[in-house]
């Protein structure tokens, strides 16, 4: 009874140990980058996959269909890999939540913090390196038939929609990571 009572003393009320918190609460950067690399690597299988599946469907059908089909085709297309960005983040949030105890919504956070800093990084990287460097330009991918007004209008839609969703996953997988510690605890304190 009384090593009970002395056990229930040592933990606050989030069922810390006192000062745990204090130590190693916070951002883990280390559990962040391993966070980012999951959700980079599950986002490029399931952009493959979305890609394998558009052309296994017919999408590339030729250019009377595409035409046609582009409004149709790109807002289908912005929103699936909206949902695909936003499970590549969340299971990345996940994996940065799980690895560290405490802060499991901030460890999400500083997932899609890395993601962007990398990806910024590689933005002035290619514009300081020069055209030369860029693979894109020079694959010959076909055009796209829209005017360029309404691609840059859907772009920039998409692109909030993008940094939006994945932020908001990110932080979710991060919560819903760090429960695993919260259950164990209580377990543990049977």
């Amino acid at each position: 009874m009384a090593e009970e009572r002395h056990d229930e003393e040592r933990m606050d009320a989030r069922g810390d140990e006192p000062g745990a918190r204090e130590e190693f609460g916070g951002v883990n950067w280390g559990a962040a980058f391993f966070g980012w690399l999951v959700a980079v690597g599950l986002g490029a299988i399931l952009v493959a996959l979305l890609g394998a599946a558009g052309a296994a469907v017919g999408l590339s059908a030729g250019p009377v269909a595409a035409t046609s089909a582009a409004g149709t085709v790109s807002l289908v297309g912005a929103i699936l890999l909206l949902v695909v960005l936003m499970v590549a983040y969340y299971c990345g949030g996940y994996v940065a939540g799980r690895m560290s105890r405490f802060d499991g919504g901030r460890q999400g956070i500083s997932v899609w913090v890395l993601g962007l800093v990398i990806a910024l990084v590689l933005a002035i990287v290619g514009a300081v390196a020069g055209s030369q460097y860029n693979v894109l330009a020079q694959l010959n991918l076909p055009a796209v038939p829209l005017d360029t007004g309404t691609l840059a209008t859907g772009g920039l839609i998409t692109l909030a929609a993008i940094l939006v969703g994945t932020l908001l996953a990110a932080a979710g997988g991060g919560k819903a990571g760090q429960r695993y510690h919260r259950r164990v605890d209580r377990v543990a304190r049977g």
